[in-house]
């Protein structure tokens, strides 16, 4: 097949998010499909050189280059500017490659706009890695939004409960179906050791977006601020928080941005943690959404456990070895003392569960079959 993928490097020029897309675009040409990225959000980039929202697309588009050349994808992309200008692959080679495309897959709003080729691609299909926001959105029934939903043809979300009598998250009119981030298991596996003894992770304390919906993160974390005292295991969060708090409650933060400055700089923070420890938004956990961290995914990949709260996931997922739920301080300390006491036997469990549950040549197929139906 040929398929249209839209997503949000350039808009989040993080680590995390560009491997969100990355392992999608991998994986579909592992499958051996043709793939050609395109940006077209109608907002302008991040620079984050000058740590600023930038009218000049050209770090944005420097840093998807740099993210995709290493995967035979460098002049495979195209990103639109909020003015309407192309950079990489013109408008016209775009509509040219959409005019027998048979898929266009949109992951987490990579584009907010119908242009007349990409309704032409003969399926359409949306990715939600935000569930609950995405929906609350939805039903606040502002016609642009709602009839922007109404043209896909399938809408997936990575919340497993969305749609279920396990979550009160409101639908409507549209139908969810469940999907896992794919991730390229080669490119995470690693037998090296972990260079530090610290349970980390990679977060942001709170979001720009859906300011009027109380789910950010930090609301969750204050439950667990005061756990470091309490447990043997030693911390370090990649965070964009307070820094000053969390440091005199025992948790060691660093700045998020240096570690997810590049994909690589991710990988590397990741594979060198000995675990995660993560916890989750707010909307994530009080609506039941069943939403599983494409972060927590590649903790897994990796060799590398996790312990990270439960949002209805463990309904869904293995829990117990290797990848650990909680919902109390009581019930994280207890887990991070399981992975404490066999940690081999966590780390064999945590690549199996990625293997299982996460790699790309079994998460995409299914995905493919339903949305091309």
């Amino acid at each position: 097949m040929k398929i249209l993928f839209a997503g949000i490097i350039a808009r989040h020029p993080y680590g995390g998010v560009t491997w969100c897309s990355l392992m999608y675009l991998q994986g579909l040409m592992d499958l051996g499909h043709e793939v050609l990225y395109i940006e077209d959000t109608g907002e302008c980039i991040y620079d984050a050189a000058r740590d600023t929202i930038s009218t000049d697309p050209s770090f944005g588009t420097r840093y998807i280059h740099d993210a995709l050349e290493p995967f035979g994808l460098g002049d495979r992309w195209s990103f639109v500017n909020y003015d309407g200008s192309y950079h990489g692959l013109s408008r016209e080679a775009v509509r040219t490659y959409c005019d027998d495309a048979d898929l266009f897959v949109n992951l987490s709003g990579g584009s907010w706009f119908w242009r007349d080729e990409y309704r032409r691609i003969p399926r359409k299909v949306f990715v939600d890695s935000d569930p609950v926001f995405t929906q609350l959105a939805i039903a606040k029934g502002e016609d642009w939004y709602v009839g922007y939903f109404r043209e896909f043809d399938h809408l997936f979300t990575f919340g497993a409960n969305i749609g279920t009598p396990d979550s009160d998250v409101p639908t409507g009119e549209f139908a969810w179906q469940q999907t896992w981030q794919p991730v390229i298991t080669r490119l995470w596996h690693t037998r090296m050791p972990p260079t530090r003894d610290r349970f980390t992770t990679v977060m942001t304390w709170q979001t720009e977006s859906f300011t009027d919906v109380d789910g950010n993160k930090d609301r969750e974390f204050v439950r667990f601020l005061e756990l470091p005292p309490h447990t043997h295991s030693r911390f370090e969060l990649a965070v964009n928080g307070p820094h000053a708090l969390l440091r005199d409650h025992g948790w060691a933060p660093v700045d998020a941005m240096r570690v997810s400055r590049s994909l690589w700089d991710y990988r590397d923070f990741i594979q060198g943690s000995k675990a995660e420890f993560g916890v989750a938004k707010h909307a994530y956990v009080s609506r039941r959404s069943g939403w599983f961290s494409d972060r927590t995914a590649c903790y897994l990949t990796a060799g590398r456990p996790a312990v990270v709260q439960d949002t209805g996931w463990s309904a869904h997922l293995p829990s117990g070895t290797g990848l650990v739920a909680f919902t109390t301080p009581a019930e994280a300390i207890a887990g991070l003392e399981r992975v404490e006491r066999d940690y081999p036997t966590h780390t064999q469990r945590a690549r199996e569960i990625a293997n299982e549950c996460f790699d790309a040549s079994r998460v995409l197929p299914p995905f493919l079959e339903k949305a091309c139906a």
